[in-house]
């Protein structure tokens, strides 16, 4: 499944991304300043999060509070081995059948559930975006 959208249409672009999930486990893939974290503030909050979300760049991990559950928000970006993953209790998380929204997945791709639904964002020159849905 395949969506060209721009920035403004986000709302409309997350709620097909929800809906298209396959697994609550989804994996974010694209270049840095795609548009993957500004994505997944849009899904949290379509999700019933009244939370203010932001990168966890840093920590690793982001927890928001849902209608029905939690939403974990990881960002494997700065992983130098998969040690750092473990030591967070990445497995607790993955396998707790809450939403666990993934950016740079690639970093970590053995320990993931292989049913996990993969998001890839392109940017073009014009700032619009290509979502694919795997």
């Amino acid at each position: 499944m395949t969506f060209n959208y721009s920035l403004s249409e986000l709302n409309s672009i997350a709620k097909e991304v929800i809906q298209a999930s396959s697994s609550k486990t989804v994996l974010f893939k694209g270049e840095m300043g795609v548009g993957k974290t500004t994505l997944i503030k849009e899904i949290v909050k379509m999700l019933g999060s009244e939370d203010q979300v932001s990168s966890p760049t840093f920590s690793l991990v982001n927890e928001y509070q849902l209608k029905d559950g939690l939403a974990y928000h990881f960002d494997f970006y700065r992983i130098n081995d998969l040690e750092e993953v473990y030591q967070i209790g990445v497995e607790d998380y993955l396998y707790s059948g809450h939403w666990c929204l993934i950016e740079w997945p690639e970093k970590v791709n053995e320990i993931l559930p292989k049913n996990s639904t993969v998001v890839e964002i392109k940017k073009h020159l014009n700032d619009e975006r290509t979502l694919t849905i795997l």
